[in-house]
């Protein structure tokens, strides 16, 4: 039963976040908002609203564990999982801003991160907003480069929605809101229980299992793109996402819920391992090809990813 909850789980979460995504898009092209503006605040937040229901669910029931692990098991299948296995079908060539931009502003949430959990064993209300305030920033600074054409800010956007209903944008927004809520809450609930079930903790189950699943609609269009030689992925999309799980979903959760750290290897092990898979990014750029994830290094990074699973489960 618990199985099938966390199954049916992700299945609202995917459906749930596509309709929450189309909706927003639809609502503001009805208000006139440029395609830029969209694609770098509406969709990159409406995009990481499965994963802020489900740490805001766990964090509300009092599973902290679920809540980080959640996040930080994204942040490590993102780059290991990923763009690993895409690596391996396909090349994928570094953005511009990568190194002066985009990784920095990773390695600073990541670093922000570890920091709030080391010195007060907890993401508190003012942590949350600090978290906030360097993703407000980060989207300005992105807004800016799009207007001067350094950054394509339309990505994700369907012009096709322009004509769309008023009825049927809140039928959208119904199902989106419905299929988050539930989809989250069962996620939970069945997390929780496998995790009984198996005698693992919360926290393992959390950052491998779901966060896997979470992954797995990115991972799926990404692998379907590249096996299309289609540019469907970019080191600074994955990069962009693990940014915003950081800062809006880690953020907005502690606002909303200050999240508690339950268990130490959160920090011990976790946590470490997520920034370890961030700054290996550096030397990988660098090594020939350069400015290239090729096939070899998508091979490290993946098997790198297989070592952090099996070390997980053998440590529970």
């Amino acid at each position: 039963m618990d199985i099938f909850l966390v199954i049916l789980g992700f299945i609202l979460l995917v459906v749930g976040g596509e309709f929450l995504v189309r909706s927003s898009v639809a609502l503001s092209l009805r208000f006139n908002i440029s395609k830029m503006i969209i694609g770098l605040t509406v969709v990159s937040f409406a995009t990481s609203a499965p994963e802020l229901l489900v740490s805001l669910q766990a964090a509300l029931s009092g599973f902290s564990d679920i809540s980080l692990g959640n996040v930080i098991g994204s942040n490590i299948a993102n780059i290991g999982l990923v763009l690993g296995l895409t690596a391996i079908i396909s090349s994928i060539d570094t953005d511009k801003d990568f190194l002066k931009f985009n990784f920095p502003v990773m390695i600073l949430l990541s670093g922000l991160l570890y920091l709030f959990l080391f010195t007060g064993k907890q993401i508190s209300r003012v942590e949350g907003i600090a978290l906030l305030i360097v993703i407000f920033i980060f989207v300005l600074i992105l807004i800016r480069k799009a207007i001067k054409g350094q950054v394509d800010g339309s990505e994700g956007v369907d012009e096709t929605l322009t004509h769309t209903s008023i009825f049927k944008i809140i039928l959208w927004l119904f199902i989106g809101a419905a299929g988050l809520y539930f989809g989250s809450e069962w996620l939970v609930d069945g997390a929780v229980g496998i995790a009984e079930s198996f005698d693992v903790s919360e926290r393992i189950i959390s950052v491998t299992m779901i966060a896997v699943g979470t992954s797995v609609p990115e991972l799926a269009a990404s692998v379907i793109a590249a096996l299309k030689k289609e540019k469907g992925i970019s080191l600074g999309n994955l990069i962009g996402s693990n940014i915003f799980n950081i800062g809006s979903v880690i953020g907005l959760t502690a606002l909303i819920q200050p999240i508690f750290l339950q268990s130490e290897e959160v920090l011990s092990n976790d946590i470490l391992w997520m920034i370890g898979f961030s700054l290996v990014l550096l030397p990988l750029v660098f090594l020939p090809p350069k400015n290239t994830i090729s096939r070899y290094k998508g091979v490290i990074i993946f098997l790198a990813y297989i070592l952090f699973l099996l070390l997980t489960f053998i440590k529970k």
